[in-house]
């Protein structure tokens, strides 16, 4: 009998997987080489030079488009929408801890918005506002319905990780007489970090890349995603191509930091306690 020999299964499973790697960053790297496109570049291969002369065009007064507002806006929006969730979400994980009446209709209800058409939620919103006398705005309109977005996610990773948190800890901290404040801020906080991160990375990154929830409660002012949207049927230069490669920059950079501050935690947590091990 041979040994190590792969079978038939080992190279389709290989083949799809490459497939898959092909379409999900083909796209991506090919809009990252045409945005280096030399002056008189255009929107397809072969390219015409070399030259970052689309990406300083981009920071340019353009004739259609708001790189800079949109941007902008995206980016406090998709904050605000973080510290909003990670907030909610972590409360939310306390108090579902322990069963209260109508517990399961408000978790129901907190998550029925995955099922529901997101065109039909930012639909419903905007309807709303007008209904009321509001004029839908980025930074009200969209930013509830960016929550009904990314709320249900951050419920969902905060119960899991209840669900798996030992309240022995908790325990342990009230039978040295901490108080349930100093016990979930030095306890519960500490362990739950790295969760608590990315809880906030999923809800950034949620909330700048949304656009179905974003194109009729935005106003009148576009967030990024219904920038680019607008830009593709008016702008047809490589600077299109450049702002994509910025954008697509901003969310790696994005989950390098959330990667680089969990690594950081669980090495400061490593530390503490090798250093209390010491000292016992």
């Amino acid at each position: 009998m041979q040994h190590g020999r792969r079978g038939p299964a080992f190279w389709l499973l290989a083949a799809f997987f490459a497939l898959f790697v092909l379409f999900l960053y083909g796209p991506t790297l090919t809009i990252l080489v045409l945005s280096f496109q030399g002056p008189s570049g255009g929107l397809t291969f072969p390219m015409n030079g070399v030259s970052f002369y689309w990406f300083q065009n981009l920071f340019e007064a353009q004739l259609v488009g708001d790189f800079a507002g949109s941007f902008e806006r995206s980016l406090i929006l998709g904050i605000a929408t973080m510290l909003v969730t990670v907030v909610l979400s972590f409360s939310a994980g306390l108090a579902f801890r322990n069963r209260f009446r109508g517990s399961g209709f408000v978790f129901y209800l907190a998550i029925a918005s995955l099922i529901v058409p997101s065109i039909l939620i930012s639909l419903g919103i905007g309807l709303l506002f007008r209904v009321l006398g509001w004029d839908p705005t980025w930074y009200t309109s969209a930013f509830g319905a960016h929550l009904t977005w990314t709320l249900p996610f951050g419920l969902l990773i905060m119960f899991a990780v209840f669900n798996r948190f030992d309240r022995r800890y908790e325990e342990a901290a009230r039978d040295l007489g901490a108080t349930p404040w100093q016990t979930i801020r030095h306890v519960v906080i500490p362990i739950l970090l790295p969760s608590l991160i990315g809880v906030g990375l999923f809800g950034f990154t949620l909330s700048y890349d949304e656009f179905a929830r974003s194109l009729y409660t935005a106003g009148t002012f576009n967030t990024l995603p219904l920038e680019i949207y607008g830009m593709t049927t008016n702008i047809t230069t490589p600077v299109l191509y450049a702002l994509g490669t910025v954008t697509t920059g901003v969310s790696f950079l994005v989950i390098a930091l959330a990667l680089v501050s969990v690594t950081w935690v669980q090495r400061r947590r490593a530390r503490l306690g090798s250093d209390a091990g010491k000292a016992a």
